[in-house]
């Protein structure tokens, strides 16, 4: 589904107000959002080389708590099931998707999203 073995990456949990800081600090939009991803490569991470530890940090994943609480009441989901649609999202963008390129780009994302979503839900 997606090549990221010997990769490690840290999720934190945060509230809106921290996260509203975060996307203004680091995209320059003054609000909060759901979920940011930091990463730590400019490539995909499945072109880099593990080190001698045998992983390669992926980067960060922030999601914002009280935004998932929101949205899983909108779209009629568990809470569980926003946080785990959020670490995806933001999982993607770190694997390289971006969703903010084109339509073709946001397609592709989505498409990806409800794969892996539809996995982990077959497992659960």
């Amino acid at each position: 589904m997606l090549d990221l073995s010997h990769t490690e990456l840290s999720v934190v949990f945060v509230g809106n107000d921290r996260m509203r800081r975060l996307n203004a600090r680091h995209r320059g939009i003054d609000k909060t959002t759901d979920v940011l991803s930091f990463p730590l490569w400019e490539a995909p991470p499945s072109r880099a080389i593990p080190p001698a530890s045998g992983s390669v940090p992926l980067g960060d994943i922030v999601i914002c708590v009280p935004k998932a609480v929101a949205q899983a009441r909108e779209y009629d989901a568990t809470f569980h099931q926003e946080i785990a649609r959020l670490l995806i999202h933001g999982l993607l963008h770190l694997a390289g998707y971006d969703h903010e390129i084109s339509a073709y780009q946001r397609r592709k994302m989505q498409a990806k999203e409800k794969e892996l979503f539809d996995a982990l839900h077959a497992m659960a």
